[in-house]
C-alpha cells in the first residue's frame, strides 16, 4: 500500500485539501463539542501557499500545510489523515514534508498547537521530535491546548 503513495505540494485553494479540512473538522467538533466557541476564531482557514496532501492511489487520505509563525519559525496546521488509512505512518510522512520543505524556504523551527484529548497525536509529534513548550500567541489561556516545538 505505501509504494501507492503520492505526495503533492499545492495551496489551500485546492478542492481535496478543502474536503478534507471538512473531515477533519467534523472530527474535532465530535470530540470537543464543548470547545467550539473558545477555538473556532483560531480555525479559519486562510489562503495557505504551502500545503501538502498525501494521496493513496487517487484517493487524498491525508493533509498538513505550514505558515509562517516569525522569521525563523513555521506553524504546522491542519494535520489530518483520515481514519481509515490511520497506523500506517502517513501523518509521519506528511510531517516530513512539510518540515523539509520550510527548511528549503530558511525556516529553522517548527511550533504546533494540538487539543489535551489527542493522545495519539501528542505521541507522534513527540516520537518526531516535538518537545511540549509554554503555549504561545493564540493560545495563551487556552487550558485545552498543548503547543509543542522543535528545530528542523
Amino acid at each position: 500500500m505505501k509504494d501507492k503513495v503520492r505526495i503533492v505540494k499545492t495551496t489551500s485553494e485546492h478542492p481535496d485539501f478543502e474536503n478534507l479540512i471538512k473531515a477533519l473538522d467534523e472530527s474535532l467538533w465530535e470530540r470537543y463539542p464543548e470547545l467550539k466557541s473558545d477555538y473556532w476564531g483560531n480555525n479559519i482557514l486562510e489562503l495557505n501557499p504551502n500545503v501538502v496532501i498525501l494521496y493513496i492511489e487517487d484517493k487524498a487520505v491525508g493533509c498538513g500545510c505550514f505558515k509562517k509563525y516569525d522569521k525563523n519559525t513555521i506553524e504546522i496546521k491542519r494535520m489530518f489523515v483520515s481514519p481509515e488509512v490511520r497506523g500506517m505512518g502517513l501523518a509521519q510522512t506528511i510531517l516530513r514534508e512539510l518540515e523539509g520543505w520550510a527548511h528549503e524556504l530558511g525556516y529553522s523551527f517548527s511550533v504546533l498547537e494540538t487539543l489535551y484529548k489527542q493522545k495519539e497525536t501528542i505521541a507522534l509529534y513527540q516520537k518526531t521530535g516535538y518537545d511540549i513548550v509554554d503555549n504561545y500567541d493564540p493560545y495563551l489561556g487556552l487550558e485545552n491546548s498543548i503547543c509543542m516545538r522543535k528545530p528542523i
